[in-house]
């Protein structure tokens, strides 16, 4: 009996979770809403982090080495409604390099899982 595949596996590996976080990124900071978080991050160790994050989440290989999300995004101030809209480039993405839909809700379920890690609105 094979065993079966991690959505890390059916979705295409490091070579699309690479894909995944370069082409989303550039979506992001495109996003004049959405650029301002990340003009004092260093882009390369925020695409690392992103990497290991989407491939733990996926069932990949890689685990999330950074820290805890809650403090990570803490001082930021993100709101639901731009989460949601971070999250908006991302299914736009998955569709954009060709994950299957079902794969992109069992991404996109993970990520919300963090929604109240990432935002802080006061209300």
């Amino acid at each position: 009996m094979e065993a079966e595949q991690s959505l890390y596996e059916r979705i295409g590996g490091e070579e699309v979770i690479s894909s995944l976080v370069d082409s989303f990124y550039e979506k992001v900071l495109a996003d004049g809403e959405l650029a301002y978080y990340f003009k004092n991050s260093s882009m390369d160790k925020l695409r690392r982090m992103q990497k290991e994050f989407f491939s733990a989440a996926t069932g990949g290989p890689l685990t999330y080495s950074g820290r805890p999300l809650r403090d990570v995004h803490r001082h930021m101030e993100i709101s639901k409604r731009e989460f949601a809209r971070f999250t908006e480039h991302l299914i736009e993405t998955l569709k954009e390099i060709g994950v299957e839909e079902s794969a992109s809700y069992e991404i996109i379920s993970h990520v919300n899982l963090y929604a109240d890690e990432i935002t802080n609105d006061v209300y």
